[in-house]
């Protein structure tokens, strides 16, 4: 089973690709989706969450605010670390299972949607790895118009991680999405005709 690592920066459009991908009937195995689950109230990461960063940072029902621990994580690259010691490991596992399960299933290829893929260095658990690019100014128009965040703000959050160039630079595979979606969607065919 080939598995394909599939990256990018905030707001480069990862997300949207990956759910082209997905529309195509490949199987893909998101991340962030893991990270939701992984912090789920009463769950081990959730304990330590709430012990790291305190109660401010859960609503009513006791699930994470996930804009008030952003608030706290993205300001400071000690607490961002602390977040992700403890959510990533569960996230790790989780894919791991996962892929295991696809392979048993007879699946041909697999799809990894980690916006830390590098950083993490989880492109090793893959054969090819895909950057979905944007140039940093459309990224931050897009985080703009999409979080209504601050200019600090998204400062922080590009900040966070590895720089789309040098992600670009890393890549196999470059979807380039700074352009009309059609573009991207033609992209995607031709990358989907190479991973069957």
């Amino acid at each position: 089973m080939m598995i394909v690592g599939l990256t990018g920066g905030i707001a480069s459009g990862k997300s949207t690709v990956s759910a082209m991908i997905r529309s195509k009937g490949i199987p893909v195995l998101c991340a962030d989706e893991l990270a939701r689950h992984a912090v789920d109230p009463g769950k081990p990461a959730w304990q330590k969450i709430v012990r790291a960063f305190g109660r401010v940072i859960l609503n009513k029902d006791k699930t994470i605010n996930r804009a008030r621990l952003g608030a706290v994580v993205f300001v400071s690259g000690t607490k961002r670390k602390k977040l992700n010691t403890i959510v990533h490991p569960e996230v790790i596992r989780e894919l791991k299972k996962s892929i295991g399960n696809l392979k048993r299933r007879g699946e041909k290829a697999v799809v990894l949607d980690i916006p830390l893929l590098f950083e993490g260095k989880l492109d090793r658990l893959c054969d090819k790895v895909i950057v979905v690019y944007a140039p940093e100014t459309e990224m931050k128009k897009r985080l703009q118009e999409r979080n209504a965040l601050t200019a600090s703000e998204i400062k922080s959050r590009i900040a966070s991680q590895m720089p789309i160039g040098e992600k670009r630079k890393r890549a196999d595979i470059v979807i380039d999405n700074s352009g009309p979606l059609s573009k991207t969607r033609l992209q995607v065919k031709k990358l989907l005709h190479q991973l069957k």
